[in-house]
């Protein structure tokens, strides 16, 4: 049998070498538990893939690269990504890249008929540890209860806010000058405000609370401390360093490096940061600094999966594990797992929709529930790992307010023919 008959017989879903991108439309979603975009690459063969921007970040972002990737082959995911990441920045402004990133490794894999952590270069594992946030209380008993049930849902991982909001209202708690509190768009250090020592020692004995409920095995991160000074981080960690915590998330602003170094080496409890980094470059600055035990990207701002998996891989290079963190729909959820597989320093992926039971309604054709005995499960399937998506209960979550309803993957054509002079050198 000639090599071309051979061919005929073989079931793909597409000729990878002659698929060209021919459109993007998208859908806003509200609350799960945040606002996120969906967006669809759709092909001249008829095969089409799932994105998503980062929870709170606008859909003009990924709109944006529309003009740039019409007629491209989305096959060729590093050439694409090389041609847009320019259009990517820190914080939210990194999700159209990104989600545009999560869309090409959908439409690759479903085009070559294998899995996402494939074309990243194969997994380590099998599944992923699951950690999930849980809604905080202000008593520390209540607290390590909701935790409990977490445990007794399978989960071996946990984390909780831990903040100043749990001390507003408490006499001598806090020294600040009233306003410095609502001056959101202020970097901590720039506010003044500082823990005193009674604020202290309410936070220690919440802590303490806790680990008599859920005891000292199961490992428990810290998130959301409030925008304090670095002494006042320095002080609160000392007081928290017997209690073995996971990880103190983001204490300080990530582009603080020696700020995080001093912070580090004050501290025995290992510090995390980097959910609003964009691309590895960002990362390297703490990491060459020794200054923070776990890196903890979001794959809808870091970059995507290929760019993540890479900065898991720098990280290694350090000595240093990554967490991932991760608030938005099961579509980014399933990148990020596939990220995890193909990244061997890989520690934990956060969860933030656990109590949402209509949350895996979104996408079909998947073995469900995604999350078992506290870990996901790895998708065999091709791309991203599911079959289609669920457009009733797409419908009854789409964002209807003004300005934010763009309909269900209706035409986005105004944004065909966006051009610039994208070239950054002479």
């Amino acid at each position: 049998m000639s090599s071309a008959n051979l061919g005929a017989n073989i079931d793909r879903h597409s000729r990878p070498s002659d698929l060209r991108i021919t459109d993007m439309r998208i859908v806003n979603l509200r609350a799960l538990p945040f606002d996120v975009t969906l967006l669809r690459l759709d092909t001249n063969q008829g095969v089409s893939g799932y994105g998503e921007v980062r929870d709170g970040a606008s859909a003009s972002y990924a709109l944006l690269l529309k003009s740039r990737l019409l007629g491209e082959n989305p096959c060729n995911i590093d050439k694409l990504f090389r041609k847009i990441k320019q259009f990517g920045f820190h914080g939210r402004q990194g999700g159209g890249v990104c989600g545009v990133e999560m869309a090409l490794f959908d439409l690759a894999g479903k085009a070559y008929g294998v899995p996402a952590y494939q074309l990243a270069g194969g997994k380590f594992r099998d599944k992923a540890l699951i950690y999930c946030d849980t809604d905080t209380v202000s008593d520390g008993r209540q607290m390590g209860e909701r935790l409990r049930r977490r445990m007794d849902a399978g989960f071996k991982f946990l984390k909780m806010d831990l903040g100043i909001d749990l001390l507003r209202g408490m006499p001598g708690a806090l020294s600040a000058a009233p306003h410095m509190h609502d001056l959101p768009e202020v970097m901590h250090p720039f506010k003044g405000i500082q823990i005193t020592r009674r604020g202290i020692d309410f936070m220690v004995d919440y802590v303490r609370q806790v680990r008599d409920v859920i005891g000292y095995e199961i490992p428990l991160a810290v998130d959301h401390f409030g925008h304090i000074t670095l002494e006042s981080c320095i002080r609160l960690g000392q007081a928290l360093d017997p209690f073995s915590l996971a990880w103190l998330e983001d204490m300080l602003p990530w582009q603080l490096t020696e700020q995080y170094r001093q912070l580090k080496t004050s501290l025995r409890t290992p510090l995390c940061t980097g959910e609003d980094i964009y691309l590895k470059e960002g990362f390297l600055p703490l990491l060459q600094a020794g200054a923070v035990s776990v890196i903890h990207p979001d794959l809808a701002t870091s970059g995507g999966i290929m760019e993540t998996k890479k900065i898991g891989d720098l990280a290694q290079d350090y000595g240093v594990a990554m967490a991932m963190h991760f608030a938005g729909s099961p579509i980014s959820f399933l990148a990020n797992v596939h990220c995890a597989a193909a990244t061997e320093n890989f520690y934990v992926l956060e969860h933030h929709s656990v109590d949402l039971s209509w949350w895996e309604d979104l996408i079909d054709d998947i073995e469900k529930p995604l999350v078992v005995d506290g870990y996901a499960r790895v998708p065999e399937s091709p791309g991203l790992g599911f079959g289609a998506l669920n457009e009733a209960a797409i419908r009854e979550r789409m964002d209807k307010r003004p300005g934010k309803d763009a309909g269900y993957f209706a035409p986005t054509a105004a944004w065909n023919e966006t051009t610039s002079h994208d070239r950054l050198w002479s």
